[in-house]
């Protein structure tokens, strides 16, 4: 079945698969193998001795000056503006797609602050997610508030397929010279980094905020932070430097 799925060539539009979607499809076979195992439809487990391998991959995310062209990108046509902002909403969230697809007006609650907050549970994991609003998400929210589509849905946004909004996502990366593979999970992953993990956030308070249940999960994202993990350093150079220099002023004169 591995090399069945290594070595096939899809005839529509999709991609062929790269080891860790293999070993996605083979990681759900091992969770029906067992399930028969323990039903006793199966004598022996046939994974015994076989172990998936995953590969270490980088999260993709949008930089601080891509995230700055999308927020003050307008477009005329509905459907691109809507996506649009679908797409900002969870980078200023954290919110998946499923996520956003659920959220309704009942989710935006008054928060511990008096503030407005996201309060839902995740679709993958029934998590409890709790984000304080950012002023760029309760305008993107304000702004859907009388559309025809989510009135009659319920729901915060008019939302479409994720097939669909994926596709409208690559049209708006075209026009607005973004080169990366922009998909509706790169939103998620651009609050993780990019507005959280970057402006400071605490990673306990990013991995609540995200819903995850461990933060070694979150930790992932953390990785690919570089350019915080400088300036925390050039913070602490100068905090030392600073200490020192009022040590020094404070020694007696034979001593300096």
């Amino acid at each position: 079945f591995e090399n069945f799925l290594h070595n096939y060539e899809p005839t529509d539009h999709h991609k062929p698969l790269n080891n860790n979607g293999v070993m996605k499809h083979l990681e759900r076979l091992k969770k029906l193998v067992n399930f028969a195992v323990k039903l006793e439809w199966l004598e022996k487990d046939p994974f015994i001795k076989y172990r998936l391998h995953f590969e270490k991959v980088e999260r993709g995310h949008l930089s601080k000056e891509e995230l700055f062209v999308l927020a003050n990108k307008h477009f005329s046509i509905e459907r691109l503006q809507s996506v649009l902002d679908m797409f900002l909403f969870s980078c200023y969230t954290g919110l998946a797609y499923i996520d956003i697809s659920n959220l309704a007006p009942e989710n935006i609650v008054q928060g511990i602050d008096g503030k407005q907050w996201l309060m839902t549970r995740r679709e993958k994991t029934d998590t409890l997610v709790k984000v304080p609003l950012l002023p760029e998400a309760e305008i993107l929210i304000d702004n859907y508030k009388k559309h025809p589509a989510a009135i009659a849905n319920g729901t915060v946004f008019p939302v479409i397929s994720n097939q669909r909004m994926n596709g409208y996502l690559k049209e708006i990366a075209d026009i607005c010279h973004i080169k990366k593979n922009l998909t509706f999970h790169l939103a998620r992953h651009t609050f993780a980094t990019t507005v959280t993990l970057s402006n400071g956030v605490p990673i306990e308070s990013v991995s609540e905020m995200l819903g995850h249940t461990t933060i070694r999960t979150t930790q992932i994202y953390a990785k690919v932070v570089e350019h915080k993990l400088s300036e925390d350093m050039q913070n602490l150079q100068l905090k030392m430097a600073t200490t020192q220099q009022k040590s020094m002023t404070k020694l007696p004169l034979e001593a300096k």
